[in-house]
């Protein structure tokens, strides 16, 4: 067998492992506010603060709305997800175990992206009820109303992120799962992908932080949380004759930040 694998086949695979990670990857890289291609091993991302307007004398000067601008630093960190391929597995010619090589890499990176944006929003201390019940209609009502109190726009770029347990709390809420309060393009019989709702896309999630039998769930707006991403996916394969095998690594570097807290809204959820 050759010690190396053809240079068509590398850049197919990459593309592969990118268009899985793109697509299935990770579920909450679309949700946040991304910054592509940072130089350097961190970036900044700007909060603005609110702007008051106000009269002014005739011929006199514009009064300045001196908008708070408060810098939010958001550092990169490197991940590799690697996995040795024996030289009698036939890699190269076997499409299907190419698909398989390619997706767990693609899965692991996308795990690790959502990790990092779900734990900047457990920093978030802006609850909405208590951690003695599950996801009720009023608990998510009182995030709502949070969202609105603070002005968090109401633009379409709303998401929430539960787990499967509130999920399902979340089927037993005839305002969320009737046909007569959504109508029938909203219901979530349909896939568990995800669902719009009360201004926000609703999405499961395994990945959610869990203490104490309790699950942190999040309403959030797209500009409060932050994703840099200093280099996309990328992946390589070199013959190890020690080994008789190919080695497939998959890298990236990303890091994530909460720019404002105001704009996540944590929902904790009891798991009996």
């Amino acid at each position: 067998m050759s010690t190396s694998v053809e240079q068509s086949f590398i850049r197919h695979f990459e593309a592969e492992v990118h268009l899985q990670y793109q697509q299935m990857g990770s579920k909450l890289r679309n949700t946040v506010r991304t910054k592509d291609s940072v130089v350097g091993s961190s970036t900044t991302f700007q909060k603005v603060g609110k702007g008051t307007a106000s009269t002014k004398a005739r011929h006199g000067k514009v009064p300045v709305m001196n908008v708070d601008h408060t810098p939010v630093e958001v550092n990169l960190y490197d991940y590799y997800a690697g996995d040795w391929v024996d030289q009698l597995d036939e890699l190269k010619t076997n499409i299907n175990e190419q698909q398989v090589v390619a997706r767990a890499g693609a899965y692991a990176l996308g795990r690790k992206t959502d990790e990092l944006i779900i734990s900047e929003m457990d920093k978030s201390t802006n609850y909405a009820g208590s951690g003695v019940d599950g996801l009720t209609k009023d608990k998510v009502l009182s995030a709502f109303e949070m969202l609105g109190e603070a002005d968090v726009p109401d633009d379409g770029d709303r998401f929430a992120i539960v787990g499967w347990k509130q999920w399902s709390d979340l089927l037993g809420i005839a305002e969320f799962a009737n046909a007569d309060y959504v109508g029938q393009d909203e219901l979530p019989w349909k896939g568990t992908q995800a669902k719009r709702w009360l201004g926000a896309l609703w999405i499961p999630h395994s990945g959610l932080t869990a203490a104490a039998s309790v699950r942190y769930c999040y309403w959030y707006h797209k500009s409060a949380v932050s994703h840099a991403i200093g280099s996309e996916v990328k992946s390589d394969i070199t013959w190890h004759g020690d080994r008789a095998a190919h080695f497939v690594n998959n890298s990236m570097s990303q890091g994530s930040g909460l720019i404002d807290a105001s704009g996540v809204v944590s929902l904790r959820c009891l798991e009996a």
